[in-house]
């Protein structure tokens, strides 16, 4: 019996692909991805530092809003000192309630604005086909109204995609999304009326929620996967080029125990930045489309 397919890509072994270079031929793509997020009071979705609780929900709220109010502003110190440059995941209420850090670290750092929905309290897939065109669209909309720079890149709230979201994406004008953790070069995925939109990177293993507030690993552990994560991938792009991506959160990195674990891990990876480019999700998938466009 034959299983249901998404028919967005085709099985490709990266063992058996066209090589490709970044830029001055590096072979080594490293992006951060800071999720900025903006919660309902009382309702909806959201990581939680403590289960099971009641609306309205004020230790789990006030905690991620720690992110925004303190956090956020530590890891811009961070990403300065070193130099990094940030692909800032971002929810469009993000706009309306704390604009000025967005703008700090647009003045501060080598940045790009990503879509993220409109809050982190609703989820993707919830929609009718209609809600999420309009979700999509009022999104990009706002946070080019706010930022001064229109989304080319998007993550879904809650990295939760319906059927249709690709398409809605790419109809959009949306040029790569960041959803699907299933490989470690950009894909291109097909849309409809023989469209395609590109698929970047974007980890799940070396993803602070899911790390740290699901599989509740020692923040040095967390730390110690980001540095094992760039040395292996290093040696592995010898062989292909690759992308390597670290997805962040203010509210649960951005503490100050488990930010000293990542400064640590960040200064590794600074260190080598002659033998790899640190980059922006965008840069990549401006690059990549480049040298390898749909086929």
């Amino acid at each position: 019996m034959a299983l249901a397919h998404h028919h967005r890509y085709a099985y490709s072994p990266i063992v058996d692909r066209p090589d490709f270079a970044w830029p001055q031929d590096k072979r080594l793509a490293v992006h951060i991805g800071m999720n900025f997020e903006h919660f309902d009071f009382g309702k909806g979705h959201g990581a939680s530092l403590a289960a099971g609780r009641q609306e309205p929900d004020v230790l789990n709220y006030a905690w991620r809003d720690y992110g925004n109010r303190v956090a956020g502003w530590r890891m811009l110190d961070l990403f300065e000192t070193l130099d990094l440059p940030v692909g800032l995941i971002v929810n469009a209420s993000i706009a309306d309630y704390c604009p000025e850090l967005i703008h700090a670290y647009q003045q501060r750092l080598v940045c790009e604005i990503i879509g993220h929905g409109h809050t982190n309290s609703e989820s993707q897939n919830e929609f009718s086909e209609i809600e999420e065109a309009a979700m999509i669209s009022q999104s990009r909309a706002r946070l080019a109204e706010a930022f001064g720079e229109t989304p080319t890149g998007w993550l879904g709230p809650w990295i939760a995609q319906s059927h249709v979201t690709p398409d809605l994406l790419a109809e959009a004008g949306f040029g790569y999304h960041m959803d699907w953790c299933h490989d470690d070069q950009p894909i291109w995925m097909a849309t409809r009326d023989n469209g395609h939109i590109l698929s970047v990177p974007y980890p799940q293993e070396i993803n602070d929620i899911p790390s740290i507030a699901a599989h509740h690993i020692d923040y040095r552990e967390f730390s110690a996967r980001i540095v094992d994560q760039f040395d292996e991938m290093l040696e592995q792009s010898a062989g292909q080029s690759l992308v390597m991506g670290i997805a962040l959160h203010p509210y649960v990195t951005g503490q100050p125990f488990r930010l000293r674990a990542l400064r640590r891990a960040l200064t590794h990876i600074a260190d080598h930045r002659d033998d790899i480019w640190l980059t922006t999700p965008g840069q990549i998938a401006a690059h990549y489309r480049a040298q390898c466009p749909p086929g």
